[in-house]
């Protein structure tokens, strides 16, 4: 009988041993598994579905051809139950990803991110048509003034008032959540750069300020002249001479520029036509960056009333008419 109880517990502890053994093996086998790299050879898309569950999941992964044995994944989540918690989104697979990091990405929500670049000296009509590119964004027509409308702004006049920058999104945003950002920083900008504005400048709004910044960015690519620029249109206002810039007059013509601007465009009378009218345009003429901003505020303290363009993105500066006449002849008529 002694024996026997012996022989019993003898066979149960071996047993124990054995099932102890068998669960190790099990375990560190799902922890490997759980380390293997996922089957993909280049950056593709995830994308999991709003209301997908664990086991839905598998097969979605199955189903990409990012794992095999799946079975195992079940039984993976049963020893890390946290594992479960998965969120829909779009998310970015590389091929050095683990199942532990696509699953860590997956549980976090660290979902796919875009970004699109709004270039300054660019119009709404422009950036409409980048923004109708853009992947996994949802458009929707007349989204600039639809968002001017929600910030209290019913003008409908959206040109300028948007600040160029690079936009952050992610799959199934809406172009309205990007430009709201977009419109808060130019209003954030353009306040602070007409509250610290230069004293006696010869404008009546922060409005005014920003007209005369789009035509800054307009008339240079060359930051330095920015404040020189500013300079030549604040004492042109000043006197009250017509501004004269060729850029007002491009953006009056409209879809009907061609890429040279004739006499006879120059003497048609636009609202935007700054040979034609006195002071500034009614609206800016494309999206002005933060130095031209800066620059409307703070023109140089120069005298120059004249500038023309050497062709290499630089300018000379003239004070006289007669001055500026040599300059042309030089640099554009090859005199």
């Amino acid at each position: 009988m002694k024996k026997a109880i012996i022989g019993l517990f003898a066979t149960l502890f071996t047993l124990l041993t054995l099932a102890a053994v068998a669960g190790y093996w099990g375990y560190q086998t799902l922890l490997t598994y759980a380390d293997t790299p996922i089957k993909i050879t280049q950056a593709q898309e995830l994308d999991v579905k709003r209301g997908t569950n664990f086991n839905q999941f598998i097969s979605l992964l199955e189903s990409e051809q990012l794992i095999e044995e799946g079975w195992k994944l079940k039984w993976l989540v049963r020893i890390k139950p946290e594992l479960a918690g998965i969120r829909s989104g779009l998310y970015e697979l590389e091929p050095t990803d683990t199942l532990n990091s696509l699953l860590a990405k997956v549980i976090s929500g660290k979902e796919k991110s875009f970004a699109v670049t709004l270039l300054e000296g660019q119009t709404v009509k422009e950036w409409q048509l980048v923004l109708e590119q853009q992947p996994r964004l949802t458009l929707s027509e007349d989204i600039f003034a639809q968002v001017l409308r929600e910030n209290g702004d019913d003008s409908g006049l959206p040109e300028g008032k948007f600040f160029p920058d690079t936009y952050h999104y992610i799959a199934g945003s809406s172009e309205r959540a990007l430009l709201n950002k977009s419109y808060k920083k130019m209003q954030l900008e353009l306040d602070k750069a007409w509250q610290g504005r230069q004293q006696g400048l010869p404008l009546k709004s922060a409005y005014e300020l920003l007209i005369l910044a789009s035509i800054i960015e307009k008339e240079t690519g060359k930051a330095s002249e920015r404040p020189w620029i500013a300079a030549v249109f604040i004492n042109r206002l000043r006197k009250g001479m017509r501004l004269q810039t060729d850029p007002t007059v491009i953006y009056g013509m409209g879809d009907r520029y061609k890429g040279n601007i004739t006499r006879k465009d120059l003497r048609e009378t636009t609202a935007f036509n700054t040979y034609r009218i006195n002071g500034l345009p009614p609206t800016p003429i494309a999206a002005p960056s933060l130095a031209a901003l800066q620059a409307a505020a703070h023109p140089a303290d120069v005298d120059y009333f004249y500038f023309v363009s050497r062709n290499d993105g630089s300018h000379v500066f003239s004070k006289t008419l007669n001055e500026h006449n040599r300059a042309v002849n030089k640099y554009q008529r090859n005199r």
